[in-house]
């Protein structure tokens, strides 16, 4: 049987749009309508029975669970619950920020409660002890990240393996052979879902493109700026001619730094791609090429998402994945013969 999102890609809109055309709880334009109307037939959806009966009891509030610990970088977490807040209010719900450091505990308070339509889950754990909360409990649950195990869960997040082959593949093609991976600092690989996926998709790209490779992280948690220059420098003493960034700003600039002090530019001497770590790298004493995070992209999926699962209970859960987008800085040059 056909998926909401498959109509909605079929329509060319978004998942919500579908979900209000078929439930007539907004408004929408005939032509949309009829394109909704054409992509349904064509495809066979049939929404589940026990969706309009969801309509007349939501409370329009979603939960968002954001632990913050102590290693927790604010500024990215942040910029993720203000877009989170923003897709909400743009489809006219309001957010219950839930920031128990144990985050399965206010979960529970909300399920047990019924005060909100649904949760999203931010901060996602490669082992996240919420996943079988998610799977207890009746309220729609969406993970802007992805679990080791997300079996039958709706997850939305950056294609992160994509976004490391990319990477790799731009400073290959630029005719490097020797590359220096920066990383997160130790305790994301195990508090964090992307950054070992970051890591095993850039080393595995760089084998396969014939690559020598060194990789590091910066500091245990947060960045040991001696640390990173010590490893920066030994990359370079090692050959490296290029890097591979996924590291918090503040440990980027001390990349930059070290580089600098050798009498290295960067787009000359040196090549640069910053992965998934930062939101804008022009903001960077040095503009680089870079693979940005967009938290905008992800929560409107997870809303969507979200709004889907209310309106059709029933459906298949859904892996979404955001294709990565390149943005070139002229960080990025064959090496230096």
């Amino acid at each position: 049987m056909a998926r909401i999102d498959e109509v909605a890609a079929a329509a060319g809109v978004s998942i919500s749009t579908v979900s209000y055309a078929l439930s007539g709880k907004r408004a929408i334009s005939t032509d949309t309508r009829r394109r909704v109307e054409e992509a349904v037939r064509e495809l066979g959806y049939r929404p589940h029975a026990g969706a309009r009966a969801l309509a007349g009891r939501k409370t329009q509030i979603f939960a968002l669970t954001e632990p913050l610990r102590a290693d927790t970088h604010a500024p990215t977490h942040m910029a993720f619950v203000l877009a989170a807040s923003v897709a909400a209010r743009r489809r006219e719900y309001d957010i219950l920020l839930l920031t128990d450091e144990e985050a399965s505990n206010g979960m529970r308070r909300v399920a047990a409660s019924d005060l909100v339509d649904a949760v999203l889950v931010l901060d996602v754990a490669p082992d996240d002890a919420r996943v079988e909360i998610a799977r207890s409990i009746p309220i729609p649950t969406v993970f802007i990240g992805i679990p080791d195990d997300h079996a039958g869960l709706d997850c939305v997040d950056l294609d992160f393996e994509a976004a490391a082959e990319l990477a790799v593949d731009r400073l290959a093609d630029a005719g490097h052979r020797r590359i220096g991976i920066v990383g997160q600092s130790e305790i994301a690989y195990r508090a964090s879902n992307f950054p070992p996926r970051v890591r095993a998709a850039a080393t595995a790209r760089a084998e396969v493109r014939g690559l020598a490779h060194s990789f590091t992280t910066t500091g245990a948690t947060t960045t040991d700026a001696a640390a990173v220059r010590s490893s920066t420098a030994a990359a370079l003493d090692a050959g490296a001619t290029a890097f591979v960034l996924h590291a918090a700003e503040d440990a980027q600039e001390v990349v930059l730094a070290t580089l600098a002090e050798r009498g290295l530019v960067v787009g000359r001497d040196i090549s640069l791609v910053s992965v998934a770590s930062v939101f804008d790298a022009t903001r960077l004493s040095t503009p680089l090429d870079t693979i940005p995070l967009v938290p905008a992209a992800s929560c409107d999926a997870a809303v969507d998402l979200a709004i889907a699962r209310l309106q059709d209970p029933g459906r298949a859960p859904v892996l979404h994945l955001i294709p990565p987008e390149y943005r070139a800085a002229g960080s990025v040059a064959p090496p230096p013969t």
